[in-house]
C-alpha cells in the first residue's frame, strides 16, 4: 500500500504556499532531527510564545541564535575541552547541534535568556496594521464616490 501523497495538483492551484507543501513532503519522508537538544514550546499569551531548549554544559557564548525570514535557527558548538580530563562516563551530551524552527507569518523573535542550562527564546506575533481587520463606514447616497489615491480631483477633471 502506498502511503505517499502527491501534492502536485494543489501546488498548481495555489500561490504562495510552496513552503507549506515542502514541509508536508519533508515530514512524509521522515526527515526529522535526532531529538537533540530537547525543547519545549509554550504559549505565554494569545500572541506570545517561548521556545526553551535544554543545553546542559553549554555556555552562552557557544550558542548562536539566527532569525531569518520564517525560520529560527539555534546552533551550538562546544569549545575545545581540556585535554587533561579523562572521562570514565560521559552522560551529558555536549556535542554540536543545530535545531531549526519554522515560524508562521508575522512571528518576530524577541530576546533570549540563558539560565540553569536552559536557553529561552521569546517570540511574539506582530500583525501589521494593514492586515488587521478594520471597520468600513457606509456613506449616504448623496455623496459622490471618490477615487482611491486621487488627492487632486480638479486636476483630473481638466486633463
Amino acid at each position: 500500500m502506498r502511503t505517499d501523497f502527491d501534492f502536485t495538483p494543489y501546488r498548481r492551484s495555489t500561490v504562495g504556499f510552496d513552503h507549506l507543501f515542502d514541509l508536508l513532503e519533508k515530514g512524509q519522508r521522515g526527515e526529522t532531527s535526532d531529538g537533540f537538544p530537547a525543547f519545549d514550546i509554550v504559549r505565554d499569551a494569545d500572541d506570545r510564545f517561548r521556545v526553551t531548549l535544554a543545553v546542559p554544559g553549554f555556555k552562552p557564548d557557544e550558542i548562536e541564535i539566527v532569525a531569518q525570514q520564517n525560520q529560527l535557527s539555534v546552533t551550538g558548538k562546544p569549545a575545545e575541552e581540556d585535554a587533561k580530563l579523562l572521562y570514565l562516563h560521559r552522560g551529558i551530551a555536549r556535542r554540536a547541534f543545530e535545531r531549526r524552527f519554522q515560524l508562521a507569518d508575522y512571528i518576530e523573535v524577541g530576546g533570549a535568556s540563558f539560565a540553569d542550562g536552559l536557553l529561552s527564546i521569546e517570540l511574539s506575533r506582530v500583525v501589521p496594521e494593514a492586515m488587521k481587520p478594520r471597520k468600513i463606514e457606509i456613506g449616504g447616497g448623496d455623496t459622490e464616490p471618490r477615487r482611491i489615491g486621487s488627492s487632486n480631483e480638479k486636476t483630473l477633471e481638466k486633463a
